[in-house]
C-alpha cells in the first residue's frame, strides 16, 4: 500500500489488522488499541443495513473492524480528543473507508444531543475501566481518559447508551470483571437489559480478566452465558479461537 506522506505525523506508525488488508495509524506516546478491543469487535453482531455507534472510539478501531466483519450500512465513532480523532479520521482516508465510516468530536455525556434520541441500532463501547477507586491514574492525559473515569463514567456511558438506542437495540461491551455488579444494576436501571456475556481467560486455569457483554433495549430478564474464551495455550501463544479472531 501506497501511503500518502501528509497521512503520518511524527511519532506515528501504521498496524495491519490483518483483515481487509486494512491499517491504522497509531501513536504509542498516547494510546494504543489493545486485545480488549478486538475481541469486542469479534462478539458484537451486527446485521444488515444496522447503524452502529461506538462510544470514546479512540483511533476507530473498532468501527474500522466491524466494518471488516459485518454487514452494517454505516458506523460512527465518537472521540472526545482532538488529535485522537483526526488520527482515526485519516486511518479512515488510508483504508479508503470515508463513505462508510465517520469520526465525530465530542462528549460521550452529550451523545444523545449530537446525534438524536433511537438514532443507532447498535452501540458499541470500550469505556475505562477505573473509577476514581482504582488504580494510579497515568501521568500522559490522553492514557488517563483512556483508563480512568476522568471525562465520562460508566453511569454517564450507559445513560446516554439508552438514549440513542431505538427501541431492542443491542449495546455491546467489553469491561473488567471486577465491575460486572455495577454494569449490570446501572443497565438495568436505564431498561438495557443483559442478554448474553461471556468471560475472558488469559489462561485455562487463571481467573477471567475481561468480560463481554450484550444488552438490549427493553429486553427480557435472561441471561445466556457463552463459553469461556481463553487467549493464551501456553506464554506467548493464543488460543486457536483468539487467532481466528485477530484474523490470522
Amino acid at each position: 500500500m501506497d501511503i500518502p506522506n501528509e497521512l503520518i505525523k511524527p511519532g506515528e506508525r501504521i498496524d495491519d489488522l490483518h483483515i481487509k488488508n486494512y491499517k491504522i495509524i497509531q501513536n504509542t506516546s498516547k494510546f494504543c488499541f489493545g486485545m480488549d478491543a478486538v475481541l469486542l469487535s469479534g462478539f458484537a453482531k451486527v446485521h444488515v443495513d444496522e447503524l452502529v455507534l461506538d462510544l470514546g472510539t479512540g483511533t476507530g478501531i473498532i468501527p474500522i473492524l466491524m466494518e471488516a466483519k459485518t454487514s452494517g450500512k454505516h458506523f460512527t465513532g465518537l472521540e472526545i480528543q482532538s488529535d485522537i480523532s483526526d488520527m482515526a479520521r485519516r486511518s479512515l482516508v488510508l483504508n479508503k473507508l470515508e463513505k462508510k465510516i465517520d469520526i465525530v468530536e465530542g462528549d460521550i455525556k452529550e451523545a444523545s444531543k449530537l446525534f438524536g434520541m433511537a438514532s443507532f441500532d447498535v452501540v458499541t463501547c470500550n469505556p475505562p475501566y477505573m473509577n476514581h477507586s482504582h488504580g494510579i491514574v497515568n501521568p500522559d492525559s490522553s492514557k488517563a481518559i483512556a483508563r480512568h473515569e476522568i471525562l465520562c463514567t460508566l453511569e454517564d456511558v450507559i445513560r446516554e447508551t439508552a438514549k440513542l438506542l431505538k427501541p431492542k437495540g443491542r449495546f455491546y461491551m467489553v469491561h473488567r470483571p471486577f465491575r460486572l455488579v455495577d454494569i449490570i444494576s446501572i443497565c438495568s436501571k436505564y431498561k438495557l437489559e443483559a442478554k448474553r456475556m461471556r468471560l475472558v481467560y488469559p489462561y485455562v486455569d487463571k481467573e477471567p480478566n475481561m468480560v463481554l457483554l450484550e444488552c438490549v433495549k427493553g429486553g427480557g430478564r435472561n441471561l445466556i452465558i457463552e463459553a469461556p474464551l481463553i487467549v493464551y495455550k501456553e506464554p506467548g501463544i493464543y488460543t486457536d479461537e483468539i487467532l481466528k479472531i485477530y484474523g490470522y
